[in-house]
């Protein structure tokens, strides 16, 4: 097709060739019907087959993301940090594709031809699950394991925040597992939040942005998002709690998950603790006790009084006390 603006970056330590264009991509996803996944405004979650037959996650933002020269500059910024400094709970990410394509569109019962900007981004793709599933089952995986994953999770989130990537779309299902149990961040949101704008990001909270379940209340209510690191910690004290007790509060009516919150601060004392964990030494149901401690700081109303990522971190090494 032609007169195509084209921006394209890729990493090869991860693949022996580079990234290619929108065609090539479109042919990996077998024409972007492989869906997997969806995310907010409107993007898609695709697994693409490379050449050499490994497998990859291709992110498809909605069509004509309205990026202006500052913007694309950030958003590229904020995409070559995360292929040039990689973390083991962060998805590695591959590369991205940003490109202006002639397709054809129906305007008025007419079909003719337009420019569309698509921009696609390319990461690690696993096939073993993510913490959703884990929350389902925790009975089934020990204690041990469970605690890595929460401190493997916070890890990840304290790479971003120290990198200025915000995720603002922390929940179960972005969080992947590989063949060891080592969560991945996946699904970033700041890509977002960067190519629409902090407006068109307000206009949308509810209905295309994030899963409600694990959205901050100043954002969910108010739309509120000058803080950005609030709102992951928000999200991550839920996904915290979720994994300590082994309970999903977002199959209930409890959207907003007081009720829920409210009924872990009421329950989970020591006593029902050393009843869920009766295996567990001493040390053991502290580290759980610690665990819904820092998650019920992070679901504090007032944003304020949440602690930092650096914070939990300490918390969950015994250097502070919950």
């Amino acid at each position: 097709m032609a007169d195509r603006g084209k921006t394209i970056e890729s990493n090869p330590s991860h693949l022996p060739f580079d990234i290619n264009d929108y065609d090539y991509l479109k042919k990996t996803t077998k024409h972007f019907s492989n869906e997997i996944g969806k995310g907010p405004f409107g993007s898609s979650l695709y697994k693409g087959i490379l050449e050499d037959g490994r497998t990859i996650t291709v992110m498809k933002l909605a069509e004509n993301a309205p990026l202006s020269d500052d913007v694309y500059t950030r958003f590229k910024n904020g995409v070559k940090i995360l292929m040039e400094r990689e973390h083991e709970n962060v998805v590695k990410v591959f590369g991205y594709c940003h490109e202006t394509i002639k397709k054809s569109v129906e305007s008025n019962g007419r079909h003719m031809f337009a420019d569309i900007t698509e921009t696609l981004l390319c990461y690690e793709y696993f096939s073993t699950g993510s913490v959703q599933n884990l929350v389902a089952k925790t009975s089934n995986i020990d204690w041990g394991k469970r605690f890595n994953i929460v401190k493997g999770i916070c890890h990840g989130l304290h790479y971003l925040h120290s990198s200025s990537i915000f995720h603002m779309d922390l929940n179960p299902q972005n969080i992947w597992l590989d063949d060891n149990m080592v969560p991945k961040i996946a699904n970033f949101g700041f890509a977002i939040l960067e190519l629409f704008g902090q407006e068109k990001f307000r206009m949308n909270k509810i209905s295309d942005v994030g899963s409600v379940g694990y959205m901050a209340p100043e954002f969910r209510y108010y739309g509120e998002i000058s803080a950005p690191a609030p709102l992951d910690i928000y999200s991550l004290g839920l996904i915290i709690i979720e994994i300590a007790t082994g309970e999903n509060h977002c199959g209930s009516e409890d959207r907003d998950a007081r009720k829920f919150v409210d009924q872990v601060r009421q329950d989970w004392t020591k006593d029902v603790i050393m009843f869920e964990y009766p295996d567990l030494d001493l040390d053991g149901r502290g580290q759980v006790k610690t665990c819904i401690d820092i998650g019920l700081q992070c679901l504090e109303i007032d944003q304020k009084k949440r602690p930092s990522i650096e914070k939990v971190l300490s918390m969950l090494n015994g250097r502070d006390l919950p």
